[in-house]
Parts: C-alpha cells; structure tokens; sequence
C-alpha cells in the first residue's frame, strides 16, 4: 500500500510542510473515527484539477466499518462526491444530502475541508455505516460532541497543534477511558472505564463536577505526579500533551487535547489508560535483563578462574608437551571469557562480533613466539550468543595454528612480522569469513579429515554441528595457508 508521501508526491502539487501537516493529522486520526463511529478517508487534490487520491483510510474500532476494502491510492473523479467538491472549493464542512448505498448499506458523508492557514490543502470524508446507528447513549453522544468540535478545528486549521504526538508508544485510545472538561477544567462527562481508573487511585462517587487537576492531587502523592506545570496542563486539558501519573502500585498515562472548535478554548478531551500491567511487565524485563547480564558477568569471572588455575598448573608441570595442552586450553577458555564479557555489558541478546574479534586477534597474537599481526577486513556484525561463542572458539584456533605452524619460532625472520587478513562478509543469509597468512602453508599430502590436530578437530565439529556451516582449508593467495568458513545466520 503506498504511503501519504509517495501518492502526494505523484500525483498533487502540495508542498513538503503540507504533507508534514497532514501526516500528523494521521497520526490522531484514530481518535476521530472512533469518537464519529465512522470510516475516514484523506482525499488529495489532483495536481491536473480533475479528481482526488486517497491518501489515508482509518477504519473505527467503535462501531461497524463503511469500507470494506482499503481504498488508499485510488482516485475520485471530480463530480463523484459533490460534498468532497464542495468542502474543497468553498472550505466548509459539507453534510447535506442523503446517504449514500454501498454494497446494500447505507452511509452517511460529511466533507470536512483541512485547513492549513489561508488555505484548503485536502478533504476529510467521514463516512457512517448507518446500520450501526442506534439511539445514541450519553457516552455516545459525547464522543460524537468531541468529535464534531475536533473536525471544525480541522476546519479552521486549529488541528493539529504543535507537540500534540504522544512520546509514550502505549498511548490511549478512546475506548481505555474519556473524559470531557470544561474551560476551567472541571469534569464535565466520564466514561465507565475513566472512572473504574479513577477508583483504582482512590475515588469514591463520581468524577463529574470534580476540578480535574485537585482532585488528583488529593489521590496522588506528590512523587507518583508530575510537575505541578505538567499536571495543570494536562489535566486541565490546556496544551496538548501526555504525562505518567500513578499511586502505590497503580500506573496511568493522561493524554489532554484542548477544544477550540472556533478558536476560543472550550476545554478539552483527557484520555487515560491503566498501564499498571504494562509497567510491571517492564520491570520484570528490566530485572530479568540485569540477571542476565550478571550471570554472563560471572561465567566470565569462572572462567577467568579457570583459565588462572591451568595456567599455575602448566608453570608447576616439566613435560613441555604438557605445559603446551594447558597453555591451549587456557586460550580456548579465554575466547569464550570474552564472549560472555562482552553479553554482560551489552543490552540485546545480539553481540556486535567485530569487537569480539579484534580482541581475539590481539590475544592470540601477544602470547605467540613468532612476530605476526592480524588485520581484519570487513564486519561479522551482529550476531546471537549462540553463534558467537562457537564462533570465537573456531577463530582463537585458527589463528593460534597460523601463528603457530604458520611461521619460524628461531627468529630467523626478526625485522619482517609475518601478516595474518580476518576477512568478513555477510552474503545474503551467510556469513563467509576467510582466514589468510603469508607464512609456510600446509604440509605436503595434508587432508582436514585425517589430521590428528585436536585444534582442527574441535574447529571442525564446532562449525559443522555448532554453527551448521562449512569448512576448507588450502593454499592463500598470499603463499601461506586459507581457512574458508561459510555459516548461515540465524
């Protein structure tokens, strides 16, 4: 489905600010349908004269809808809805005329013109499916008289206001709890579910009559509440904006939007909605991420522990073949050391690999006899723990044999460092790493399959089983020896 910029940009002459104008009546417009009961669609002038585009459709969650495909990107020709010509030439809301039939249902069409200073940038169909309408309640009546007075503000190019977008992604809707107030913010209507919020913090009887603002300085203690600025002109529907208030363990988010339907303040609509669930659930993620990491944190620190154990052991043994094993397992340790560090301060499950790798290549080569230095190219990028510690393993033991078996330990090569290139790249849906060094290449009749390196051994099972990738070694291009990995990402 196109978007509202793309369809203006196509087919209308309006102007950058005009289709910012527009995108932030979209983006309250949900509250318009459901106050009207009805479907709305933004119709965009054609740039030839000859029609309109349909720029934005929002369906009610109130009441039946009046469209039962989306309509978004389709044209109207000029003569096919007479109220949308005529709220557009005259700037006027349009509602005269009987209802239309669509597929055996009867709507009723009101053209609202939307204003942008002197000028009439686009219309605002608001379509009724007649069938749904039944003798209005009090609260209904409430919405639709909110609702009016927010389309003669579209009107008059009083809506949308500066700052009106909520910050909070868990914003009210109108079905979470409506409040009308007056001029002075006193209550003038409350919906059953704005009051049942009310109760939670506190209130006994009814809200009506109640200065908004006092009556919730009474129920909040003054740390649940915001500042006495913020909470005056939300709550008494002065600006249009939102706050977090609560009391003991009950959470709320307020959402004010002032009335202006002729340019003079009336007093507003308040929005609320309990959050207190939402809330807990935050902090039961925020504690378990902490946990998380602390337990990373001190995996990291056993296994630091650990790898300080070998290596005492490996000073106290004489058997050099020996003291070697423990050295190796000391670095193995120390790779998967590094992986769980780097969890323990990261916020996502996700590791950013290249980190992890540059790390690994200056432990591998401060430890080796041979003067060798690794250069990476390429990202690895993001990837899961899962794959991450596998993966750090695989790397430690690569480099550790090309450094190792890869050049002369007798210094015979002291005023040139060997180079070893870490290349990474993501293609698609794998991850292609290349291992490549200048030093003496592999030996005559070498076979993975067959070698009796336990460090190729484990480097072979852990990217077949662990990261279900593929593994080759061969001759570089740089005279030395190529290790090739090719593991598909998560």
């Amino acid at each position: 489905m196109p978007s509202l910029p793309a369809i203006a940009r196509r087919h209308t002459d309006l102007a950058d600010d005009d289709i910012e104008w527009l995108q932030r009546i979209l983006a309250d417009w949900q509250i318009i349908a459901d106050l009207s009961f009805a479907d709305l669609v933004l119709w965009l002038p054609d740039r030839a004269g000859t029609g309109y585009w349909a720029g934005g459709q929002m369906r009610p969650t109130t009441g039946p809808t009046a469209y039962v495909d989306d309509i978004v990107g389709s044209f109207l020709a000029l003569g096919r809805r007479p109220l949308v010509d005529a709220a557009y030439t005259q700037g006027r809301i349009a509602r005269e005329g009987d209802p239309e039939w669509r597929d055996e249902v009867p709507v009723r069409v009101e053209a609202i013109p939307v204003r942008r200073g002197d000028r009439v940038i686009a219309v605002i169909a608001r379509n009724t499916n007649l069938l749904g309408v039944r003798t209005p309640s009090r609260l209904e009546i409430n919405y639709l008289e909110t609702a009016g007075d927010l389309t003669k503000m579209i009107a008059s190019g009083h809506f949308p206001a500066p700052g009106q977008r909520s910050d909070h992604a868990d914003s009210p809707r109108v079905g979470d709890g409506f409040l009308r107030v007056d001029a002075a913010g006193r209550v003038v209507y409350a919906s059953p579910n704005a009051l049942s919020v009310y109760r939670k913090l506190g209130l006994t009887g009814d809200l009506a009559g109640h200065l908004l603002t006092d009556l919730t300085r009474e129920l909040v203690p003054p740390r649940k509440r915001p500042d006495e600025e913020t909470l005056s002109a939300v709550l008494g529907a002065r600006s249009h904006r939102d706050t977090e208030i609560g009391s003991g363990d009950i959470a709320l988010i307020v959402r004010a939007i002032p009335l202006r339907p002729d340019g003079e303040h009336i007093g507003g609509l308040i929005l609320l909605r309990d959050v207190t669930d939402l809330r807990r659930r935050d902090r039961e993620l925020i504690t378990k991420d902490a946990t998380i990491r602390e337990i990373h944190h001190r995996v990291k620190n056993n296994l630091q522990t650990v790898a300080a154990l070998l290596r005492l052991q490996a000073r106290r043994i004489d058997s050099e073949e020996a003291t070697a094993a423990l050295e190796e397992a000391v670095r193995r340790v120390g790779s998967i050391a590094i992986v769980h560090e780097t969890l323990s301060q990261a916020v996502e499950a996700a590791v950013d690999f290249d980190e992890i790798a540059d790390r690994l290549a200056r432990l591998v080569t401060d430890v080796g006899l041979a003067p060798v230095r690794v250069r990476r190219e390429g990202r690895f990028g993001m990837l899961d723990s899962e794959q991450a510690t596998p993966l750090a393993m695989v790397l430690t033991e690569l480099l550790q044999n090309a450094v190792e078996h890869g050049y002369p330990h007798d210094g015979s090569t002291p005023d040139e460092a060997g180079e070893i290139v870490l290349a990474a790249q993501r293609r698609g849906s794998q991850l292609e790493v290349t291992i490549d060094d200048d030093g003496l290449g592999l030996p005559d009749g070498f076979e993975l399959d067959s070698s009796p390196s336990l460090g190729l051994s484990i480097v072979k099972t852990l990217v077949e089983s662990e990261l279900g990738g593929h593994l080759t070694l061969g001759a570089s291009p740089a005279g030395g020896t190529r290790a090739e990995l090719s593991i598909p990402l998560d």
